[in-house]
């Protein structure tokens, strides 16, 4: 490794463990709502629990999983809804049906806005809502957990990163000219492209918020809550959101004072392995180790069998040792092959043993990898994995696959590619040094915001004016309508005036000639 290289990342990560925030003013009570949401994604919302809870702070959390912290200020309560259970969704069914998403959450979200106040203990915390100091709110999903927003202060934690929806929402319009939404284009965008673009950005807003989802949502909410304004009414007082992204590790977008950037702050150096994991990632020599999981969404074990027996003879042929994330048996795995229901997925991102990451492109293993700079190979399944993997691959962190296009030897060519190919494991440890050379920590600053909008009572000042405007005022439609109108008239009068001019002239110059012959 560049001896510079490892200098910088050296420096960042000191910077990243010093502390630079002063004592709280006192301890406060937050609420935070992730009733809708993966396993993967509340790790980020943990990240923020956990760091605002040491700070003294009493967090109270609602989630659609298990408990997770053992932290003595927080409590978490879980709602226990089947309804958006990952046990019972087969992601890999997404790729023959790509619209399979959005019609699970059609039925799913409505479902649970109808019995999530039902469950005693949600409507407990409901009725005491305004308790809290603030509230915050994962914003992907969870508009059946807006009713909790009314007359309280909230702000928003975006763990898929940036989302143009609500950018617009806070008075940030994107454009569509470069800014993707689901799709990575070539940059700089063909007209072709910045048009599809242009309609996934119109289309998608639309398709969701007035058309096939919120409307749902809210009649269920409005049966519930009749007196309660509208849910996309609610939306708008909100004060802040901080993103899980990073332009250092993703584009360079222009935000306002109330986006703040706090991407991989839940990324952490690597804590010791269980010793059977260090001796076998130890055991594999000079040749390393390969890490494969598809993240907490998709399982293994629903792998299609022909796509898994393709692995299992890609791995016989490596020198690697593979570590594979698989939650059910298998039979004639090869001996460099480990396999395990769970797996410390940072902690062996970190060993400096482990070559190469298998993800499926999820936005959270992917900040971990570029953390821990580890390359990747990206096998995308859904949602925004294929925009990920194409990030990958235009960035040289690694590379990404099809699945209908694996085979045993273009798996077996292409991890031979990234693992002996200096240039991507360069290429990462730039990323990962980019992340960590921050003036404050993201941990740290996610905190400093949150108690900055408790201090200032909702910090009123950071809301753009634009947000309040429609679409017609914030694209000056009436303005323009206005200029079209004025030059109308105008021309109108014009033309009129020219024609009596022009009358009088030719008749006068007439005259004239008559006259004078």
């Amino acid at each position: 490794m560049n001896l510079g290289i490892l200098c910088a990342l050296l420096m960042a990560a000191v910077a990243s463990a010093e502390g630079t925030l002063s004592p709280p003013e006192k301890s406060y009570k937050i609420l935070m709502l992730f009733p809708v949401g993966s396993r993967s994604h509340k790790n980020i919302f943990m990240a923020l629990a956990e760091a605002l809870a040491q700070r003294g702070h009493k967090i109270v959390m609602l989630s659609n999983h298990p408990k997770t912290s053992k932290h003595a200020n927080i409590h978490e309560v879980t709602h226990g809804l089947p309804h958006m259970s990952q046990d019972n969704v087969n992601m890999f069914d997404y790729r023959k049906d790509r619209s399979g998403p959005f019609k699970h959450l059609k039925v799913a979200l409505p479902a649970i806005a109808r019995d999530l106040y039902k469950v005693p203990v949600v409507k407990e915390i409901y009725e005491r809502r305004k308790e809290f100091d603030l509230i915050v709110i994962n914003h992907m999903f969870n508009e059946v957990a807006y009713p909790f927003l009314h007359e309280v202060p909230f702000i928003t934690l975006a763990t898929p990163g940036m989302d143009p929806r609500q950018s617009a929402i806070l008075g940030n319009v994107l454009n569509p000219a470069y800014v993707p939404m689901h799709f990575d284009f070539p940059k700089p965008m063909s007209v072709w492209h910045r048009l599809l673009n242009f309609l996934d950005h119109s289309v998608m807003s639309f398709y969701w918020r007035k058309w096939a989802i919120v409307p749902l949502i809210q009649k269920e909410i409005s049966a519930q809550f009749p007196k309660l304004p509208p849910l996309l009414q609610l939306e708008r007082n909100l004060s802040l959101t901080l993103l899980n992204t990073h332009f250092s590790i993703s584009m360079p977008l222009p935000l306002l004072p109330s986006q703040v950037e706090v991407g991989s702050m839940h990324c952490r150096p690597g804590n010791p392995l269980p010793q059977e994991l260090e001796t076998w990632i130890t055991g594999a020599g000079s040749s390393g180790v390969i890490y494969f999981t598809l993240g907490s969404m998709t399982r293994s074990t629903s792998m299609p069998v022909q796509y898994r027996d393709l692995f299992i003879k890609a791995f016989r042929r490596l020198p690697q040792r593979v570590i594979w994330k698989y939650e059910g048996e298998l039979e004639d795995i090869p001996d460099n092959v480990m396999i395990s229901k769970w797996l410390p997925q940072q902690d062996i991102l970190a060993h400096d043993n482990v070559k190469l990451f298998i993800t499926h492109g999820g936005i959270v293993s992917m900040q971990e990898s570029l953390y821990h700079a580890t390359p990747l190979l990206v096998l995308p399944i859904s949602a925004d994995q294929p925009k990920n993997g194409m990030f990958v691959r235009n960035s040289g962190l690694g590379d990404t696959l099809i699945w209908e296009e694996l085979t045993e030897d273009v798996i077996v060519n292409t991890l031979t590619k990234i693992i002996s190919d200096p240039k991507y494991k360069e290429k990462a440890t730039r990323m990962s040094v980019g992340v960590r050379d921050q003036v404050t920590p993201p941990r740290e600053l996610a905190v400093f915001w949150t108690e900055y909008v408790i201090r200032h009572r909702g910090a009123t000042q950071l809301r753009s004016p634009a947000a309040q405007l429609s679409w017609v005022e914030f694209l000056m439609l009436d303005l323009l309508f206005l200029f079209h109108i004025t030059f109308f008239i105008l021309f109108y009068f014009l033309r009129r005036i020219f024609r009596v001019v022009n009358v009088k002239i030719f008749r006068r110059d007439g005259k004239s000639k008559k006259k004078n012959d």
